[in-house]
């Protein structure tokens, strides 16, 4: 999310009205805003092609697809507009501990065995998980705007799939079923943000603006 002012833009871009007052969505906003779709589609087809590439062929060969996975998500995350901006930094907070954890789960069983590593040893899933807690945030932040059931299913699944496998309650298979279902859901999920407006994503800007005033000033 990047604070903005509510009049930035040229002449001929399309003002809307807003609870705070009037803004425009401006070429820079859509920029972004195409940037958040692309980058979220990424994360979709990776997820897809490497829990297809897994069940297929194994667990070799998979760290393009998580390397596409995380800078997606990054991307995302960076380009996503939410009012809050805890929560926005509490997301970043997540993917940023995702990927460290697994970078440390590369470097300690090697790239190769990391999806297998974390299907036999579910304790892997403390150290990955605040990076899917990232990705069903992203999903809440969809339902919560526009109510796509497909959203709802992917904030949900995630955390039913890991945090079953975490504490014993589901088995490798019907882990693997939940995440090969959110993975659908999210595909459908960004494939229908696509013929939205910009305005949609960007959201009421002039809340963004009020915000941003009730902020103390930085101590210098």
């Amino acid at each position: 999310m990047t604070d903005r002012s509510q009049h930035e833009g040229s002449p001929d871009d399309p003002v809307f009205e807003g609870v705070y007052g009037p803004f425009t969505i401006t070429a820079r906003d859509r920029r972004e805003v195409l940037g958040y779709r692309l980058a979220l589609l990424g994360v979709a087809l990776a997820q897809g092609g490497l829990l297809l590439q897994w069940a297929n062929w194994g667990s070799q060969g998979l760290w393009p697809w998580l390397v596409l996975m995380a800078v997606g998500l990054g991307l995302a995350l960076r380009w996503i507009h939410i009012y809050l901006r805890p929560l926005h930094r509490a997301l970043q907070l997540f993917w940023l501990l995702g990927c460290a954890g697994g970078v440390a789960l590369a470097l300690q069983q090697g790239q190769g065995a990391m999806l297998d590593t974390v299907a036999t040893d579910s304790r892997w899933i403390w150290a990955v998980g605040p990076f899917f807690a990232a990705l069903a945030g992203v999903g809440f932040k969809e339902f919560f705007c526009f109510q796509r059931p497909e959203a709802i299913g992917v904030t949900l699944l995630l955390p039913v799939a890991l945090l079953g496998r975490l504490v014993g309650l589901l088995d490798e298979r019907t882990t693997f079923t939940l995440l090969a279902i959110e993975a659908a859901l999210l595909l459908i999920l960004t494939l229908r943000k696509f013929p939205m407006q910009a305005a949609a994503d960007v959201g009421d800007k002039s809340v963004f603006a009020y915000l941003e005033s009730q902020r103390p000033p930085s101590q210098a």
